[in-house]
């Protein structure tokens, strides 16, 4: 079966289940809210099965009624719905029993979530060998992420882990009132961003850790980059201080959460130091407080998990970026000269730094 087959995705299940995890693109309409099932269940434990079934018919009939109102009345007789639940068993089967005696070509996914969720792993698993990577690496602050976007922009094939976890992978790294997603939605995302690449075309990737905030990268995708290509942005620190600071500006108006984040390193660093890098942002240096956070901690990682990781950033050409503004034109220039296998440094634009 092929979704792709379906005019409209249909999740029937809870909207506590579709916010955790659901095949992208598909419309909530559950059959039974969070309270309700939750209702439905307790009663079928204590009083009896038949009981709760006859609630559940209730409650679920009053539900699609309301979904054929408000979601589904616009459609003609040939709308092919695609409908599951998490088993793909009686939620999902009494909306496409309804929906076709009104006289739609609904249908229900067989297995439902579950068979969708394994679906997801299997593929997952087996894809990432199937594309060709060039993993972009570079110190913290090197940007990066507005490389992928340049060469985005220059028409090259990216994945954008960061993106899709909603995280920009460091200690720092939260987005300010984004959270992450949860571990199977992220795996959801980026399969989906996975199945649209071209594995004629090289894709250009940042060279993750394995976790990124609080998420999983899959082991075949980061096996894959490991073994890929790579390349490596160079900056100086005046550049990359400059990058830092328009990029967690958040931080700069929130010290509490600021120094909350830096306790978290602590262990590495000792309170003593924790201390000097609280006292610089208090004292609103912050060029001084992020060349020294760049210095003392993120460098020293970086150089130790990049090396560790990726065999083949011994010999990855370098991508020059001497300034904040430099990345359109570096990421056309490495476009350009791509197949040289000579060209062991790129230079980027030689525009002012902000």
């Amino acid at each position: 079966m092929n979704i792709k087959d379906y005019d409209t995705i249909i999740d029937a299940r809870t909207p506590a289940e579709y916010a955790l995890d659901h095949i992208p693109g598909a419309v909530s309409a559950p059959v039974l809210d969070d309270a309700e099932r939750a209702e439905v269940g307790t009663l079928y434990k204590q009083v009896s099965p038949f009981e709760a079934k006859k609630l559940g018919a209730s409650l679920v009939a009053k539900n699609v009624a309301r979904h054929i109102e408000a979601l589904f009345r616009p459609h003609d007789k040939n709308w092919r719905p695609l409908i599951y639940c998490w088993r793909g068993g009686k939620r999902s089967g009494a909306m496409a029993h309804i929906l076709r005696e009104v006289g739609s070509q609904a249908e229900t996914l067989p297995g439902g979530y579950r068979a969708y969720r394994r679906w997801v792993v299997e593929t997952l698993t087996a894809l990432p060998a199937q594309l060709e990577f060039t993993v972009v690496h570079g110190p913290t602050g090197s940007g990066k992420s507005r490389f992928l976007g340049a060469l985005a922009r220059a028409g090259a094939q990216v994945l954008d882990l960061e993106a899709l976890a909603a995280h920009r992978g460091s200690v720092l790294g939260g987005l300010p009132g984004e959270p992450q997603p949860s571990q199977k939605w992220f795996e959801s995302l980026l399969l989906a961003a996975l199945q649209k690449l071209d594995p004629r075309q090289p894709v250009y990737v940042e060279g993750e850790s394995k976790k990124i905030g609080e998420l999983q990268v899959c082991e075949a995708l980061m096996a894959r980059m490991r073994a890929s290509r790579c390349i490596v942005l160079q900056a100086d620190l005046e550049t990359r201080v400059t990058l830092l600071l328009e990029e967690y500006r958040h931080f700069l108006a929130d010290r509490a959460a600021l120094e909350a984040q830096l306790d978290c390193l602590t262990a590495l660093h000792g309170k003593e130091k924790i201390s000097q890098w609280k006292a610089l942002a208090a004292k609103g240096e912050w060029r001084e407080f992020v060349a020294r956070l760049l210095r003392e901690h993120y460098d020293p990682a970086y150089q130790r998990s990049s090396m560790r990781n990726f065999p083949e950033l011994a010999n990855a050409p370098a991508v020059r970026i001497a300034s904040a503004n430099a990345f359109d034109e570096a990421a056309t220039a490495l476009l350009g000269v791509k197949s040289r296998k000579d060209a062991h440094v790129l230079h980027g634009a030689a525009s002012e730094g902000l």
